[in-house]
């Protein structure tokens, strides 16, 4: 008998239906008419152990009993797997052939790799074990990679990977969590101060953020325009800029604005009504490839800009898209590129749009399926691949505003890799007017190839707009500047964060990374956290009273900005977390081995714990924290894919509630 366990039942029931009929449902598990059977794990089935199930003491937080490293690690069921996991152990002591099917991402890997473990699975069973890899749970989809089964064993430095990681988490997350809570209890504070090694730097982004704007102080600049007009086109003007040469370098900031209005004023004067020549010209045609399609990142950002949609809502949104109506591919993807074999079925999904999205059949008559934009590169696909729309067809009626907006977004990415790519003449001109440098920049549409998929309204984020439309001018012709312009601005603060830029910020966190060669090698990674957990930390960080709404901005809370200023600044920038996704990135391409990325981390926890006794904070008691819950060791597991569970822990001489916490 082969047995499939799958991560949810969804995805067990997609696997069941290409399997031999007459199926019986059973409790737990489906049954095909072959005798193969399909069961799943609901999430995860087993918790890391507590620390008061290494040590009953340790339910009591101490800080001499800090830190808590186990020696052996334990897992334990969840209260609400107990049922599930004897299914599970009662067919796989049945079953000949077993077929892990878990989510095709670091997690679900280790989802399923741990209930097999757990369960005593040994020896020959264990070692030909088969990984069967669903990004989409169409029929058609589900059979192709039944017949593309790889050696579980292939897998085995992946689910390495998310041990460490979870590992790691628990021990950072716990062991800063309990020091600083107790810190906060000296001076009077009753809540829960979480601290995580993804969670904290994030919420320190924003303090850092909400500090700079808070302190800005705006300065006067000043810009000089010249208006020029061509010969013989009075009704045509063209605004150049000035560029100071290194002899106003003294009036200048560093970003090369101008500060002083005296000279602003007097270049004004000096071009009024005076010849420009022009000096050079360089004209060149362009092209921007289409955007490639979504990664959940790249989707959750565009979501936020266009639909005014938080992470959480839209990682919520897909998943429905995904397990229930089958319009999208697997959602929680890092990735936005694609194998060829779906370059192949691309007519097959054009068709299902274009039933779905009537309003888009006249864009794509343009549209030109024999086309392979850069998205189609197989190096750059590893266990899943960007999020694209399915085969399926379906009523679109049926869905939520939230869902057919999504599913929108998703389907005009994707079709804009069968569309030329969006071709312009940019032009640059510069002008010498009274010994002074003018430039003028323009774009000029010439093709609009995939733009035509996008009103000016659903520009993707990638879009950057076109300049003022230049006269075609040839190098030396003299014309004339009627008059200068004086433009008085201001320096701006930076923005606040709002859903859009924190999630970019996370993704692109090499641009607030201190370390400069740590910055160049994050350039191209995915940043902090992972594409399963970011919404999550973010919502983590509200729920916790870290952060707050200001309208459509992000701000941090009285308490948020308190904790980030008593924390060491290792723990509160993205240094170190960027280096653990390094580190795991490396476990996982089998550079790096478990061992030597977590004895470093358990050396450096005894100095942070350490230096948590220094600490001095100043918190403002909330009604929240008033009726604070201790937080358990979940820790390592909040950001995955399911959240803590509660249990209790109270402080000496004081008994409360418990909490969900996590170290992400």
């Amino acid at each position: 008998m082969k047995l499939y366990i799958a991560e949810k039942p969804s995805l067990g029931r997609a696997i069941a239906e290409v399997l031999p009929k007459p199926h019986h449902k059973e409790d737990g598990f489906i049954r095909a008419g072959n005798g193969d059977c399909v069961s799943w794990c609901v999430g995860h089935l087993l918790e890391a152990a507590e620390p008061q199930d290494y040590d009953p003491s340790l339910r009591q937080w101490r800080f001499e009993q800090l830190p808590i490293v186990p020696q052996h690690w334990q897992l334990r069921p969840k209260a609400t797997a107990t049922k599930q996991l004897s299914v599970l152990k009662k067919l796989l002591q049945q079953a000949t052939h077993i077929i892990h099917a878990g989510d095709p991402d670091r997690e679900g890997q280790l989802l399923v790799d741990e209930v097999i473990h757990y369960l005593g699975v040994k020896g020959e069973k264990l070692a030909h074990i088969q990984r069967l890899l669903i990004n989409d749970l169409n029929p058609a989809a589900v059979q192709q990679a039944l017949n593309k089964l790889q050696p579980n064993q292939n897998f085995a430095a992946l689910s390495t990977s998310a041990l460490a990681r979870s590992r790691a988490d628990w021990l950072y997350g716990i062991n800063l969590t309990r020091a600083y809570s107790l810190q906060g209890q000296k001076s009077g504070f009753n809540g829960v101060l979480s601290v995580g090694r993804v969670q904290t730097p994030v919420l320190g982004l924003v303090v850092r953020r909400d500090a700079e704007i808070e302190s800005f102080v705006s300065q006067a600049y000043f810009e000089v325009r010249a208006h020029i007009q061509p010969p013989e086109q009075p009704e045509v003007c063209i605004l150049a800029k000035w560029q100071p040469s290194e002899a106003c370098a003294a009036y200048c900031d560093t970003e090369g604005r101008v500060l002083s209005e005296a000279l602003a004023r007097n270049v004004v004067a000096r071009i009024t009504q005076q010849p420009a020549l022009l000096s050079t010209v360089i004209s060149q045609r362009k092209r921007l490839a289409p955007p490639l399609p979504y990664s959940l990142s790249a989707l959750q950002i565009d979501a936020a800009n266009q639909l005014g949609l938080s992470a959480q809502a839209v990682l919520d949104t897909c998943q429905t898209l995904y397990e229930q109506h089958k319009l999208i591919t697997y959602p929680r993807s890092d990735c936005r590129y694609l194998p060829l074999e779906h370059w192949q079925q691309a007519s097959s999904v054009v068709k299902a749009l274009t039933q779905n999205l009537p309003a888009l059949s006249n864009s794509l008559a343009n549209a030109d399926l024999s086309r392979k934009s850069k998205c189609w590169n197989p190096a750059k696909v590893e266990a899943h691949h960007a999020i694209i729309p399915t085969q399926k067809t379906l009523d679109l009626s049926r869905l939520s505003a939230q869902e057919s907006g999504i599913y929108r977004l998703i389907a005009r990415q994707y079709l804009a890799q069968f569309f030329a790519d969006y071709a312009y003449q940019h032009t640059r001109l510069e002008f010498t007017i009274a010994g002074g440098l003018f430039v003028a920049q323009g774009q000029e549409p010439l093709e609009l190839g995939w733009k035509h998929l996008y009103p000016k309204t659903m520009a993707p984020s990638e879009e950057t707009e076109p300049s003022q439309l230049l006269p075609k001018l040839t190098q030396g012709t003299q014309c004339w500047c009627p008059k200068g312009e004086l433009l008085n601005k201001h320096t701006q603060p930076p923005k606040p964060f709002n859903d859009a830029t924190l999630m970019a910020a996370m993704t692109g966190i090499n641009r607030f990374v201190r370390d400069t060669e740590l910055k160049k090698i994050l350039k191209d990674t995915d940043g902090i956290g992972t594409e399963a957990t970011r919404a999550s930390i973010v919502e983590l960080l509200f729920k916790r009273g870290f952060l707050q709404r200001d309208g459509k901005t992000i701000r941090a809370t009285a308490n948020g900005k308190a904790l980030i200023n008593a924390l060491p600044d290792v723990a509160t920038t993205p240094d170190m977390t960027a280096n653990w996704e390094l580190a795991l990135a490396a476990i996982h391409h089998k550079n790096l081995t478990y061992g030597a990325f977590m004895e470093p981390l358990t050396a450096q926890l005894h100095t942070l714990v350490a230096q948590s006794q220094f600490t001095r904070l100043v918190l403002v008691q909330t009604a929240a924290s008033r009726g604070a819950r201790k937080p358990t060791s979940r820790t390592a597991l909040s950001t995955t894919k399911v959240a803590s569970k509660a249990t209790k822990t109270p402080p000496k001489g004081r008994k409360r509630p418990q909490a969900k916490t996590g170290s992400n």
